[in-house]
């Protein structure tokens, strides 16, 4: 069935000149949105052994404070973006910060375990209406090649160190203030970014003829990924091999392989199927899936290796993740401005992969006995060098030439893929660790210091999972992207955006 056409919206930021001082404020305003996002998908890593012993819960519920927000932004995006375009991205992203901030203010006030996860889980869904509007709003600002590559080197840094700079902004906030101004703080940033959007993004009218919303569509993409990442979360208690774990894995892939029928024969589908039909935007939807699965994997095994086996404190163990912001936001600026132009992003993307695969793999020698210096300061540097590689250009490649009518479902489908990867990658590498340390305590109850000797045990054997992970991700999309250093169009593609 043939698809309505729409009218694409203008606004005063498509007619404006991209080099012009106004859109880098409008960058700067971006930025600090996807900022707070990212910030929060990490922010609450480090304080995590406060809230377990203030709030009492057991390790193994810990992961639904990180999982709570990644399940519901990942499972929610798809319908985020439809809505952006439907109502207009400016609007949209005034009123998602507004409920971020109200979910956040709940989350600081939660008086139990319960409370604090739905309070998380509102946090997802006013963010996964906030993230499609944001990187669809950049995706229409910045067209010009000459200034799109900048203009996402320091987007895409903003969002691989904004998870790095939450643990560090957690950490403070835990030792000098509480755990609960880790979701406190979120009003401040809150409220500059409404004043700040308010005053520079330019109004943008509505689609016409208005899109309906796909409700087969949302329904069967969010129950889908639940299930997936609820399946992962339950192979704790039950193994792989129970039939509450089967049932939700396969339920998974069932309902998201009707997902995705129903995109196919729709009239007005959530995810237009010549969104994803290009190569080099279906490789940029897995890169931040796999980086996802990786990236969130490392933060949470280190944060509790740190203070639970070094005895760093929340500050330090925050202060020790900041070098792997400093060589991401580094390496993503150089990217997109020097090296992506230059190589084209293929063999960036394939050395960003195969980077984080050679980090993590310092990180499987740690012992109790293990110094910060030498044993986790490299493993930190050469991860974050390559998250650097891998963000900027897969933000890039997913918007470009992309229609500015599907602007929020290519821009969902980026966000979605990295939070849905961090959501299974933590369920599935959390349950893995788990098992491991259990395992281990097991086998060997009389080695000293067996705790410790443990949680190392199912930190290592998470962290060579993750590895092959990267390789496999290294594999997989150096294959898909098109090689050479200019995106020409192909037959296949969406019409290219009207330059700006």
């Amino acid at each position: 069935m043939s698809e309505p056409t729409a009218t694409v919206p203008t606004t005063s930021a498509d007619s404006a000149s991209p080099s012009g001082s106004r859109h880098w404020w409008i960058l700067t305003v971006l930025s600090l949105t996807q900022l707070l996002l990212v910030l929060d998908s990490t922010v609450m890593n480090v304080a995590l052994p406060s809230v377990q012993a203030d709030l009492g819960f057991g390790s193994a519920d810990r992961q639904w404070i990180v999982t709570a927000y990644a399940l519901v932004f990942g499972g929610t995006l798809l319908a985020g973006g439809r809505l952006s375009d439907m109502l207009g991205r400016k609007r949209m992203l005034l009123t998602a910060t507004s409920g971020f901030v109200l979910a956040s203010v709940l989350g600081g006030l939660a008086n139990g375990f319960g409370m604090l996860v739905t309070a998380r889980g509102l946090q997802g869904f006013f963010g996964a209406l906030l993230a499609p509007a944001t990187l669809s709003l950049m995706a229409t600002t910045f067209t010009d090649r000459s200034t799109r590559g900048k203009a996402f080197g320091v987007f895409g840094a903003v969002s691989s160190g904004g998870a790095a700079i939450g643990l560090l902004l957690g950490g403070a906030l835990t030792q000098y203030l509480h755990w609960r101004w880790c979701l406190l703080v979120n009003v401040v940033a809150g409220t500059v970014i409404l004043g700040a959007a308010a005053a520079l993004l330019p109004a943008q009218d509505r689609l016409s003829p208005r899109p309906r919303m796909d409700l087969p569509g949302v329904v069967t993409s969010v129950l889908g990924v639940l299930a997936l990442v609820y399946g992962c979360s339950t192979a704790e208690r039950g193994g792989w091999t129970g039939s509450v774990t089967l049932g939700s894995l396969a339920a998974g892939v069932l309902l998201l392989g009707l997902f995705v029928l129903i995109q196919t024969h729709g009239s007005q589908p959530l995810l237009p199927m010549r969104v994803v039909r290009d190569r080099n935007r279906g490789a940029a939807y897995l890169m931040v899936a796999i980086a996802g699965v990786g990236m969130f994997g490392v933060f949470l095994f280190l944060a509790y290796h740190l203070q639970e086996v070094l005895g760093f404190s929340a500050l330090m163990t925050g202060v020790a993740f900041l070098p792997m912001v400093i060589s991401m936001v580094v390496m993503a600026i150089v990217t997109g401005g020097v090296l992506l132009p230059r190589t084209g992003p293929r063999p960036v993307v394939i050395g960003g992969f195969l980077l984080t695969a050679a980090g993590t793999a310092l990180f499987t020698g740690l012992s109790v006995h293990s110094g910060y210096a030498a044993g986790i300061l490299p493993g930190l540097l050469i991860t974050g060098s390559g998250f650097g590689l891998i963000f900027g250009p897969a933000m890039n490649l997913a918007t470009d030439r992309v229609d500015a009518a599907d602007a929020g479902a290519a821009s969902a489908l980026v966000n979605a893929g990295q939070q849905i990867g961090a959501a299974v990658g933590t369920a599935l590498l959390n349950t893995i660790a788990v098992s491991a340390t259990t395992s281990y305590l097991t086998t060997h109850p009389k080695v000293p210091d067996a705790a410790a000797q443990a949680s190392v045990h199912g930190n290592t054997v998470a962290f060579w999972v993750t590895i092959t992970v990267f390789v496999l991700g290294a594999l997989t999309c150096g294959l898909l992207v098109r090689p050479g250093r200019q995106l020409e169009p192909h037959g296949d593609d969406i019409t290219a955006p009207a330059a700006i």
